[in-house]
């Protein structure tokens, strides 16, 4: 779990560098220019070529590769195709999404994870039973032991392949034309989105593999890799807010009332981030016994607070990014990110040698904590937005006092009758602060 952690680390860096903005600038000049189909050729043509020519160039030199990270080729190589498909799938997934085809694309999604998963299931632990009773057999001539890892990224690289296969015709229809003005236009935009998203990969990612460098055991970092995932909750409801609220913010950024609008989604957004935090810890002692089966790795489970409002911190972030990206001053974004970044890499430094991954814990909060902070700073310098700022503190400072007194305090950590009236209590403050609105919404309805 902790190699596996390392290596998919590394994976996160080179997605990024291989996407390079692109997807970004895509939806900022889907959504401003008359000719979209020239919008749409030339992003497809230019990651074509930069993903074609990185294959080549990393499979040539896969073996320096592999010697410099000490990985093993084998991954190395199946991580180089990973990579290329899944960039060469980047402008048709965002196509998809700037067309408003959420079904069409999430069918398409939720296939690639349901393949992963189901061959990943096999090859970990239906192939193996099939190799020992029948050792004689065709299932044992393409079993190998102690291949797990190799098996992950062979299940990864199937689904990688089979998505790509689907989203194929989107090469087949365009028309291959390159329009070098547009290009370099959507170049210039797009290069501080992918500084901004390497300084993003460090603050998300780069804490595994500080850990592996610092020399923290294999087995520490596969725990907090594992309670990690208990954050997943809302990591999921921040991803698919950001699938969907990037195209909307450009296709409203010309609305007269654009700036009220972004306001009260922020607020909306504050208000279901805080009450999936606090289920999330409230409930974690329930979780980690699905989500996280072995009780080796429960010794990592006090990130899991720190980590899901940290994630909070990031969709809030996110919702505060608006201003640059509707003023095109990508670079402001890239600027912060770099802040969240240092943060990240000094505390980890900093914090790592006494408090193993803990201190991992800590850098990430903080780094989103500053990255969200100096955004809503700046931008409303540049491009005030109405914010209820008095009750999305509220909602964010209740629910962290909430989630303290609910994961940090033995008697009440165990207590769920009490737990539960915290959770009651939060709904119903919720409720009041938001009553006017609530009431509107059912009467429209009604």
């Amino acid at each position: 779990m902790g190699e596996l952690s390392v290596i998919f680390s590394y994976l996160v860096f080179f997605n990024v560098i291989l996407s390079y903005g692109m997807e970004t600038a895509f939806f900022r000049f889907y959504n401003g220019e008359e000719d979209k189909e020239s919008v749409i050729s030339t992003s497809i043509i230019t990651l074509f070529w930069t993903s074609i020519v990185f294959l080549v160039i990393a499979l040539l030199f896969r073996k320096n590769i592999s010697i410099w990270s000490e990985i093993n080729i084998k991954y190395i190589t199946y991580t180089i195709w990973i990579l290329a498909l899944d960039a060469l799938a980047i402008i048709p997934f965002s196509k998809l999404r700037a067309e408003k085809k959420p079904i069409h694309y999430a069918v398409i999604k939720i296939g690639n994870v349901t393949v992963n998963f189901l061959l990943t299931l096999f090859f970990l632990a239906i192939l193996p039973e099939f190799a020992i009773r029948s050792p004689n057999g065709f299932w044992n001539t393409i079993y190998v032991q102690n291949f797990q890892i190799g098996y992950i990224f062979i299940a990864t690289l199937i689904a990688s392949l089979l998505t790509f296969i689907i989203i194929l015709p989107n090469y087949i229809s365009i028309s291959w034309k390159f329009n070098f003005v547009l290009w370099k236009k959507m170049m210039q935009y797009g290069f501080p989105v992918l500084i901004a998203g390497i300084a993003f990969a460090i603050n998300e990612h780069f804490d595994k593999i500080f850990l592996d460098w610092l020399n923290v055991p294999k087995s520490d970092i596969g725990a907090y890799a594992a309670c990690y995932k208990i954050g997943m909750f809302m990591v999921l409801f921040r991803t698919a807010y950001t699938l969907g609220i990037e195209p909307f913010f450009f296709s409203h950024a010309a609305d007269e009332n654009a700036q009220q609008t972004y306001a009260t989604i922020t607020k909306y957004f504050v208000i279901f981030g805080s009450y999936i935090c606090l289920l999330v810890i409230v409930f974690i002692d329930l979780l980690k016994i699905p989500l996280v089966p072995n009780s080796n790795y429960w010794d990592a489970i006090k990130v899991v607070p720190l980590i899901v409002l940290a994630n909070f911190f990031l969709g809030i972030y996110t919702n505060l990014s608006v201003w640059y990206k509707l003023m095109d001053k990508t670079k402001i974004g890239a600027y912060i990110s770099i802040v969240g970044a240092i943060v990240t890499l000094g505390l980890n430094y900093l914090l790592i040698p006494t408090l193993s991954y803990y201190g991992s814990a800590i850098a990430t909060i903080a780094a989103y904590g500053s990255m969200m902070i100096i955004s809503y700073k700046l931008g409303q310098k540049s491009y005030p937005i109405p914010y209820d700022i008095n009750k999305i503190f509220s909602y964010i400072g209740l629910t962290i006092v909430l989630s303290g007194i609910s994961f940090y305090i033995p008697y009440l950590r165990e207590n769920y009758f009490i737990k539960i009236l915290l959770l009651t209590l939060f709904s119903v403050f919720i409720y009041q602060s938001e009553k006017a609105t609530i009431i509107r919404i059912i009467k429209r309805k009604a």
